[in-house]
């Protein structure tokens, strides 16, 4: 076979087969505008960024306006008086501590009781830090608050005075260590109004309760005006707690404290029960 005919039949090969006509697949035609292999980029206009790039400077841009709006609003809560106390006591420290006496015998009568007793100043979250203490000591009517205090922020005390009594708690002015004997405290101030939330009050022998007339330290328009508005407030809680109206008489008479004696608190029906032993 000649040169020529092999040839023609290779080239015949592309054309016939047993199973019929076979035809090569046609050459692609290169295009003068396709891209070529590091190929420059066109000049112009530039490439547009990725749209995952585009995604997360939108979601760094949002988070930075949501961070803003979150500073300036905290900002404007804690340049409030009082707000930056508040803040501190709810999230870092409280101002009052707290311990769960599991049998307390308050009265001398044999009879335990379940007790939390509470000291410290009272603070712009004391309320609040109360209810929580009250709720993990799962007190029931009838056991006792004992409190030891000089008092403190009087709308938070009104509060706690409340709460004490909507559960249907006993108050002592009181301390005990861990066997439950009771040793003599004291209770000034806005403690009083705490001490005033108690379904009976216990008066413990060498305890003492101090009252003095309350003011405000916030600049008000008319600080006379403002007096006026503590006296009936107190006045207003003291005797929807079942005192008498004489204690406010009690707390005006003087800014420092005045130590009531047991007969005073017992005649105002500031105690309710008199305890001779603590």
């Amino acid at each position: 076979m000649s040169v020529d005919d092999r040839q023609d039949d290779a080239a015949g090969a592309h054309r016939s087969s047993p199973t019929g006509p076979r035809v090569a697949p046609p050459r692609e035609r290169s295009s003068p505008f396709a891209a070529r292999p590091n190929a420059p980029p066109p000049q112009g206009n530039a490439p547009s960024p990725p749209r995952a790039f585009r995604f997360s400077l939108w979601s760094i841009i949002i988070f930075v306006l949501l961070l803003s709006s979150v500073a300036i609003q905290a900002y404007r809560d804690l340049s409030t008086p009082g707000a930056w106390d508040f803040w501190r006591e709810t999230y870092i420290a409280a101002s009052m501590t707290s311990a769960v006496i599991p049998d307390v015998d308050i009265d001398g009568s044999g009879r335990g009781r379940r007790a939390l007793a509470i000291s410290g100043k009272i603070g712009s979250a004391s309320a609040s830090w109360l209810r929580d203490r009250l709720s993990e000591a799962r007190l029931k009517p009838g056991d006792a608050v004992l409190l030891s205090s000089q008092g403190g922020a009087l709308n938070q005390a009104a509060i706690m005075g409340e709460a004490i009594r909507t559960r249907g708690l006993v108050t002592a002015v009181a301390t005990s260590d861990a066997s439950g004997k009771l040793r003599p405290a004291a209770c000034a101030s806005a403690c009083v109004l705490v001490f005033a939330g108690g379904q009976t009050r216990y008066g413990i022998a060498g305890s003492r309760l101090g009252v003095h007339r309350f003011t405000t330290s916030a600049p008000v328009s008319d600080p006379l005006a403002e007096a006026q508005r503590i006296q009936g407030m107190v006045l207003g809680y003291m005797t929807k707690m079942g005192i008498s109206s004489g204690i406010v008489e009690a707390m005006s008479q003087t800014s420092d404290i005045r130590w009531l004696s047991p007969k005073e608190a017992l005649a105002l029906n500031l105690i309710t029960r008199p305890v001779d032993r603590p």
